[in-house]
């Protein structure tokens, strides 16, 4: 079966057909950048051309950056234009694209239902977090592989900064920063998560997934371990589209 999958990123815009026997895009992904300012009207229009670019007709999942609830209504928008809050998502994107059934999900939230489904966190029991590294952090906790929804651990405070001000990838970009002075950072983030929910499992997403090697080894003072997303930066778009089919429940095993 295929379900169109669009995550929504602080800098970019990324959609494809979903296959979601094998977790999988279906069709190399479109992508566009995310317009700045990033207001809901110009961000649903980004949408559109993706699933445009396509010719898709059938249901839609979303991902947006940010807290969601009741699958439809924005609560923080950390990373776009503050218009967003308190915006009907789901109505917004359902109308810009001519009426075709929407779902909306939290950005990270989709990446981590996706991993432990087809990716890194597949049979995994007891705590698991998966972390994704981008314009911002975003998280998913899952216990026994259940999420509890809408975390946003990157703003927790680290070194009196949301942590995602110190440790997010961006913050590598813009300050230079080589990679074992990131991963030092990233070390002192992960340690302070670890401290307040004690997982058994990191699980590393975004598009610094796939130069883990760069990084991984680099990371000190962490007990959990500590493993890089095998779905990539595909994670989100998979994850979207298994919310709007339904089938985003875990496989965590015991």
């Amino acid at each position: 079966m295929q379900i169109f999958g669009v995550d929504i990123g602080g800098s970019g815009i990324k959609g494809a057909p979903v296959d979601l026997d094998k977790g999988d895009l279906a069709q190399e992904r479109c992508k566009v950048l995310t317009p700045h300012p990033a207001t809901p009207d110009r961000v649903a229009d980004g949408v559109k051309q993706v699933v445009d670019h396509f010719g898709w007709t059938g249901p839609v999942g979303l991902t947006f950056p940010g807290v969601v609830t009741g699958g439809a209504t924005v609560r923080t928008a950390a990373n776009v234009d503050s218009a967003w809050i308190d915006t009907d998502a789901r109505a917004l994107f359902g109308e810009r694209l001519g009426g075709l059934p929407v779902t909306v999900v939290n950005d990270a939230d989709a990446a981590g239902v996706a991993e432990m489904h087809f990716g890194a966190g597949r049979g995994r029991r007891g705590t698991v977090i998966v972390l994704t590294f981008g314009t911002g952090i975003g998280s998913a906790v899952f216990t026994d592989g259940v999420l509890v929804p809408n975390t946003e651990l990157g703003h927790l405070e680290l070194d009196g900064h949301d942590a995602e001000k110190r440790a997010s990838s961006k913050v590598k970009e813009d300050q230079d920063l080589s990679w074992e002075q990131w991963a030092h950072r990233v070390g002192r983030y992960l340690a302070h998560v670890e401290m307040l929910f004690s997982p058994e499992l990191f699980i590393i997403g975004g598009g610094v997934s796939r130069k883990s090697r760069k990084f991984l080894h680099c990371i000190e003072g962490v007990k959990a371990e500590i493993v890089p997303a095998q779905l990539h930066n595909n994670a989100g778009i998979v994850g979207a589209a298994m919310r709007a089919a339904g089938t985003e429940e875990t496989t965590a095993t015991g």
